[in-house]
């Protein structure tokens, strides 16, 4: 795994979009805070600026540094998630303007999955995560249902569980006013 975290790392420093596993789906992913990288996942995808994208972070103590007004119940919503939690903030900073919905929120997640935190670890910043599909198209649920389409835009493709069968389902998502007060979005 190291070795592929390493030519992850590679290519999200340059700027480059990479193909990898999360505790969800497969995900498209590139630095949150690159907005050429950001475009690039779009593009890919063939996705409008204007619809947020998820990030992903390591740690709970790095919401501050990407979204203004975090009420105390996210911490504990975060916490004792029992499976993959999307939560979207309002008021959200420090990331690339496209990734950021046009209300100014972002879907922001803690993956509980060792590659995706060893790789959020190391580079230190938010990742993008969306799934690796064209929009409209359905979500791939293992990664040879991914299309080729997808698998040649890339600019890396993580060679790490790719023959996982296990079936893993899109995070839920909560919207969460700065009140505390929350929405569920997907279940």
């Amino acid at each position: 795994m190291r070795e592929e975290i390493n030519k992850a790392l590679e290519v999200l420093k340059n700027g480059g979009v990479i193909l990898y596993p999360t505790d969800t789906v497969w995900g498209l992913g590139c630095d949150a805070t690159n907005e050429t990288a950001v475009a690039k996942v779009n593009a890919i995808k063939g996705r409008a600026a204007d619809k947020s994208l998820i990030v992903l972070l390591d740690n709970d103590n790095k919401l501050a540094s990407y979204v203004n007004d975090i009420p105390e119940v996210a911490y504990d919503l975060i916490e004792y998630a029992e499976n993959p939690l999307t939560v979207v903030f309002s008021n959200a900073k420090n990331l690339a303007p496209s990734a950021i919905n046009a209300d100014g929120s972002i879907g922001i997640r803690i993956p509980k999955y060792e590659f995706c935190q060893q790789l959020l670890q190391r580079f230190r910043k938010p990742i993008v995560s969306t799934s690796a599909n064209i929009s409209g198209q359905p979500t791939p649920r293992f990664f040879d249902e991914i299309s080729d389409e997808i698998l040649e835009a890339v600019d890396y493709v993580v060679n790490w569980e790719q023959e996982n069968r296990t079936v893993k389902k899109p995070s839920t998502i909560i919207k969460l006013s700065p009140s505390g007060q929350f929405e569920f979005i997907r279940k």
